[in-house]
């Protein structure tokens, strides 16, 4: 491990793509801490606690979503614009053909999922400005006349919401910067480094929750504790996961001998995906009900909807892990093909060993999907499930409950990243110390 550090910092080219990550990620922090012009920030205190949704955007955008930033949104309408798009391949045959052209079919595919980004990126930011004013505790600066805010107060909403719109065109400029200049990928990166500012907080809550001002107790320090082994139990345990892969040999049947060629299938294919459709659906409902005022107090249909889309509920829950069961089997199958997977086989001239080519081949490879996807799948609900159930079992309640997550989304997101990262700058480092034979 030393030596593959040493030739990581030995190499100049591979540290100057790592300063320049850290230069774009410094550059993202200050435009976080930017706040959207006419609004007053100080009236947003602890808004976006009571919406799960709003939570799971302010964990990725870096906490700049509670300051109402420029950059609140981040990256996240990318990120929905490039799941649409992949499902959108398998009801439109154009964008299904254009995946199939190669670069040129690629930059077509980019282009459109930018567009669609900055059209999500525009309705979410309006959207969340009539919300945020309308039931949020929201104003505008007090410089502004009362009168004129009622006059004009959606053109004032509109401004805002292409200042916004262009923070989401802004960062995702910055992630091609990132995958382009610098290391891994730029979306990622920047979604990462969201989560990981908010890491802080939780372990500066932990302690104030355990070990107050008048003194910790013991029963303080045990679960503080446990806690702390719980954390990195479940981290070394994701990572075990997301490097784990079921290889399946293949031969070559114009090669004679053992052939060491196979095809890797990661025992997570769907990664956070399915976590991620799963809260947002269950969010949505939420989130308008919040907009509109409502509550469960005050209207039997609100008491209805959070009943059934609150996971931290029985209904919810329920409902919770049958989307993350069912959005894992879905996105595990239309990410890895058994039919292509068998055609590209037999195009090539090779064979699962054992397994006769055509049918037979795409029908062992699907069984393995399914019976990988299960274990995956497992995988995912206990995985999606940890904060809840720790929030129970240790009594986080209200602002300590959306703090501090054992286990969850983020943790996978940032296991994930950095093991795609770490592997990238090591093939870079290898790929310089390689060519510097030939100068």
């Amino acid at each position: 491990m030393w030596l593959r550090i040493k030739r990581i910092l030995s190499n100049k080219t591979v540290m100057l793509r790592f300063a320049f990550t850290l230069f774009i990620l410094l550059v993202v922090r200050i435009a976080s801490h930017i706040t959207v012009p006419l609004f007053n920030a100080d009236s947003l205190t602890e808004s976006f606690t009571n919406s799960s949704f709003l939570a799971i955007l302010n964990n990725f955008s870096g906490q700049a979503l509670e300051r109402f930033s420029i950059l609140a949104l981040g990256i996240s309408p990318y990120i929905t614009a490039s799941i649409a798009i992949q499902l959108l391949q398998m009801v439109i045959p154009q964008f299904k053909e254009w995946t199939e052209q190669g670069e040129s079919g690629k930059a077509k595919i980019n282009r459109i999922t930018r567009y669609l980004a900055i059209a999500l990126a525009f309705i979410q930011a309006f959207a969340l400005i009539i919300g945020v004013m309308g039931n949020m505790g929201g104003n505008l600066i007090p410089s502004i006349e009362p009168a004129d805010i009622t006059r004009y107060r959606y053109i004032y909403y509109i401004y805002m919401a292409l200042v916004m719109t262009g923070g989401t065109a802004i960062a995702i400029w910055l992630g091609d910067l990132i995958t382009k200049k610098g290391i891994g990928n730029g979306t990622s990166i920047l979604i990462t480094a969201g989560i990981v500012t908010s890491l802080p907080s939780m372990w500066t809550t932990l302690v104030a929750k355990y070990f107050p001002a008048t003194g910790a107790t013991g029963w303080g320090v045990v679960a503080f504790i446990v806690i702390l082994l719980l954390y990195f139990g479940i981290l070394f345990g994701v990572v075990y996961i997301q490097i784990a892969t079921r290889k399946i040999p293949i031969q070559y049947a114009n090669r004679q001998g053992k052939s060491d060629s196979n095809i890797p299938m990661k025992i997570n294919s769907a990664g956070v995906i399915p976590v991620i459709f799963a809260q947002t659906i269950l969010s949505i409902p939420l989130t308008i009900l919040g907009f509109s005022g409502a509550t469960a107090q005050t209207s039997r249909f609100a008491l209805w909807i959070n009943n059934i889309f609150n996971f931290q509920l029985p209904i919810g829950f329920i409902l919770y892990v049958l989307l993350i069961v069912i959005f894992s089997f879905f996105y595990s199958f239309l990410t890895i093909d058994p039919q292509k997977i068998s055609n590209n086989l037999s195009k090539s001239n090779a064979y699962v060993p054992g397994i006769r080519p055509g049918q037979d081949t795409q029908d062992f490879i699907a069984k393995l999907l399914f019976k990988i996807t299960v274990i995956g799948t497992v995988y995912l609900v206990l995985l999606a499930v940890m904060p809840i159930l720790t929030a129970i079992v240790f009594g986080f309640q209200g602002a300590e409950a959306q703090v501090i997550t054992i286990g969850g989304t983020s943790l996978l997101i940032i296991v994930g990243v950095a093991i795609e990262t770490t592997q990238q700058v090591e093939t870079d480092a290898a790929q310089a110390e390689y060519s510097g034979i030939f100068k």
